[in-house]
């Protein structure tokens, strides 16, 4: 595997090639990111990955300069999982000045929820994201990047860009990786004490019982089933900012009978001091 630090040397290693297949990641890799990796080596003829803790999208009250850096350990996982190129550029490299040309999606998705309780949050993913973008892709026909779903909202939002930019870039969504115990797999998990993670499972627990007491009937009362979701939380000690039933395809709450709708339950709290988030669709 080709380690390299600067958009030049990148270029250099992807010049023979015409379909990239791309995994960006802020490292501190777990077994969703290596999935992702696999999944996406098939359907490219070079597998790449790009380590970068993004700044523009943290806000200044949270943990930018905390979130583990872990290049030599991720490169070791990355080769083992068949990547050929690690992107692993320096802040330096990819903002050589201010980013003030940034990219706004659109208020309808990227508003709510995250954007909602991380106001920017979306604004600073689409930016990188397109950013590198167009480090691995410049001059290619074609390729694929790949994101895991339990960032739901971000493969929306990153779909939606894709797609209005016309960029020749095909969006694969990783299924959510999870523990045995069923808690979704972060790069955050590692901030949990030990009896917070074995208290961390509840919010997949929370999702799981709401998507099945809005099953129930076709016409559920959803915002009192959300309330009761949250406060069962709550009464666990945890600050949740959402949990909630929304449509996969635009995240807006379904209209009327649940009948023919392709949903998905998401959620987001804070145990600690740690913020998770989850989904599952139903």
């Amino acid at each position: 595997m080709h380690i390299v630090h600067t958009i030049e040397e990148l270029r250099k290693q992807l010049s023979p090639f015409k379909r990239p297949a791309f995994v960006p990641t802020m490292g501190n890799l777990h077994d969703g990111h290596i999935a992702l990796v696999r999944q996406a080596k098939p359907l490219g003829d070079v597998s790449v990955s790009s380590i970068f803790v993004n700044r523009l999208q943290f806000a200044p009250h949270e943990d930018f300069e905390s979130y583990p850096r872990t290049l030599d350990t991720d490169a070791q996982r990355l080769e083992a999982a068949g990547c050929d190129v690690l992107f692993a550029p320096r802040e330096q490299e990819l903002y050589p000045q201010p980013q003030t040309y940034k990219v706004h999606p659109a208020s309808d998705l990227s508003d709510l929820l995250e954007g909602h309780f991380r106001p920017g949050f979306f604004i600073g993913v689409s930016t990188v994201v397109l950013k590198l973008f167009s480090c691995v892709y410049a001059g290619m026909p074609s390729g694929v990047a790949a994101f895991g779903k339990k960032d739901y909202q971000q493969v929306l939002v990153v779909r939606r860009m894709v797609q209005q930019f016309a960029l020749p870039i095909d969006i694969l969504a990783g299924e959510t990786q999870r523990a045995e115990d069923g808690l979704a797999l972060s790069s955050r998990n590692g901030y949990l004490s030990p009896d917070e993670r074995l208290e961390a499972v509840q919010l997949s627990k929370a999702l799981q019982a709401l998507g099945q007491a809005a099953q129930a009937s076709s016409t559920p009362d959803l915002p009192a089933l959300e309330a009761q979701a949250m406060q069962t939380l709550a009464r666990r000690g945890w600050k949740p900012d959402y949990l909630t039933l929304r449509r996969r395809a635009d995240l807006l709450p379904p209209q009327g009978a649940l009948t023919g709708e392709t949903l998905v339950v998401l959620g987001a709290a804070k145990l600690g001091n740690t913020r998770l988030i989850d989904n599952l669709e139903v």
